[in-house]
């Protein structure tokens, strides 16, 4: 059984930072991609930052220059630097992986999600 768990979410004001964590456990026999998605409620899930295993990133438009993705292989996890946050910013974040579990075949999979709030 695969889980992702995620932290670091919490209440900052505009124009301050945070620091998401998402770590991988279970039978994992590899990762490929990981990344950061966000929802507001009423609203579809959007991709906010991914990277791939060779090290390419995405960002969204959106937070390009204020947020930065990065990865530990060692440790299955995956972290979201924040800056600069804007009241837009606020959302629900989720974390997500594809992942070969073991003995299974590769399956996306997602973290229970941490609330970011960015309010003055």
């Amino acid at each position: 059984q695969v889980q992702l768990v995620e932290s670091g979410g919490g209440q900052v004001q505009p124009g301050g930072s945070l620091r998401l964590s998402c770590a991988a456990s279970g039978s994992i026999r590899s990762i490929n991609g990981m990344g950061w998605y966000r929802q507001t409620p009423g609203s579809q899930r959007d991709q906010v930052a991914y990277t791939f295993s060779g090290g390419r990133t995405l960002y969204a438009d959106s937070v390009k220059g204020r947020f930065t993705i990065s990865r530990d292989n060692a440790k299955n996890t995956v972290y979201l630097q924040m800056n600069s946050l804007k009241f837009e910013d606020t959302a629900v974040y989720y974390c997500n992986a594809m992942i070969e579990a073991i003995p299974n075949n590769w399956s996306d999979y997602w973290g229970q999600g941490t609330q970011v709030t960015v309010s003055s």
